[in-house]
């Protein structure tokens, strides 16, 4: 009896052995494999209607088998350089006293992670966080300390202030007026909103999910944060858990809108905690938003904040508290999707 029940547990094992092989070696062969081992999804996303060239310079090194971390930082810095985007980057829109100052986070699926906050003269403050990820025993440094880090590790030291953010900035100060709009993405140069040209564009941020060949999440989050903001103000986007968060074995997130609000609620983290639950990103993404709401119910009728989620098998979702957010979402079958978000509100209140 024993030596038959052995017999059967070798063979069993056996079965169970080929079974496997054949689709290891075709994940083996497509250089494509999730994190179990079995082929996988290359894929980025990223927030608002910039996020498609940014998507599309990280496909450059997610198509070659390059590595999340390598991608996401390589297309964020596409709007980073951007001098007609005026909430991301060099040309940002600056602070009630004239002066530009930059934040941004980056993590990889194993917890690393790196962030700048009001860092100024700085063109790219994602490539900035990294270095404080890879060298440094920190996990974020701002101000004076960060500019003083990114000099000593060779960045150039620049003048970040264009001349129609400083004219956006000189039209501002005739009234002076600081009001929040709800989609910034929205685009129309030369008319003006609250003393505003452009109209909208006083906060926004480019928020970046890579999934890779080797089965590895990353994210990068950057922005010049709102417009006209009191100076030293950080929002969301430089702190890991709210702007950002990873977690190789459950998924990614990002979030977009008033910064204030998704610090509040740590809403990033928020929104892996309730995928590790088993939700799928919309519906993570969904529940983060309706928490920001039950906190604050009136307060959320005239400002926006939307998630972007992936999980670790490279399905993507969205979700805003108004109608208008869009994201981003490149792999190899479509380089330039841009989808409209789910939200609570289906008519803006503004």
């Amino acid at each position: 009896m024993t030596d038959r029940r052995q017999f059967l547990k070798t063979s069993l094992l056996g079965a169970s052995a080929l079974a496997m092989a054949k689709p290891l070696a075709a994940a083996a062969s497509s250089g494509a494999t999730g994190a179990t081992g079995q082929p996988g999804i290359v894929r980025v996303a990223s927030t608002w209607d910039f996020g498609v060239a940014a998507n599309q310079a990280a496909w450059t090194v997610l198509g070659q088998g390059g590595h999340a971390l390598d991608a996401v930082e390589t297309g964020v810095r596409v709007p980073e350089a951007d001098l007609k985007n005026h909430s991301v980057g060099r040309a940002g829109y600056p602070d009630r006293d004239g002066h530009v100052s930059l934040d941004a986070s980056i993590m990889d699926a194993e917890g690393n992670c790196g962030a700048v906050a009001a860092i100024e003269h700085i063109a790219h403050p994602i490539s900035v966080a990294r270095r404080v990820m890879e060298r440094t025993p920190h996990v974020l440094l701002v101000g004076d300390g960060a500019l003083q880090f990114a000099l000593e590790q060779g960045f150039k030291k620049e003048h970040l202030l264009t001349p129609e953010s400083e004219k956006a900035w000189h039209e501002w100060l005739k009234t002076a007026h600081y009001e929040p709009s709800i989609n910034s993405e929205v685009r129309d140069y030369g008319k003006t909103n609250l003393g505003l040209p452009g109209g909208k564009d006083n906060h926004d941020t480019i928020g970046m999910l890579a999934l890779d060949a080797h089965g590895k999440l990353a994210g990068a989050c950057t922005t010049s944060g709102m417009a006209w903001k009191m100076r030293g103000r950080v929002g969301d986007s430089p702190i890991i858990g709210a702007g950002l968060y990873v977690d190789g074995d459950v998924g990614g997130a990002t979030s977009t809108g008033v910064g204030e609000e998704v610090i509040r609620n740590a809403g990033s983290f928020l929104v892996v905690e309730l995928m590790r639950q088993g939700r799928t990103p919309t519906e993570a993404c969904k529940e983060a938003v309706m928490r920001i709401i039950k906190r604050r119910p009136e307060a959320t009728k005239t400002l926006q904040v939307g998630f972007l989620a992936m999980n670790k098998e490279g399905e993507v979702g969205a979700y805003a508290i108004q109608h208008g957010f869009t994201y981003a979402v490149c792999d190899a079958k479509k380089q330039d999707a841009l989808l409209p978000s789910a939200s609570v509100y289906t008519t803006s209140y503004s």
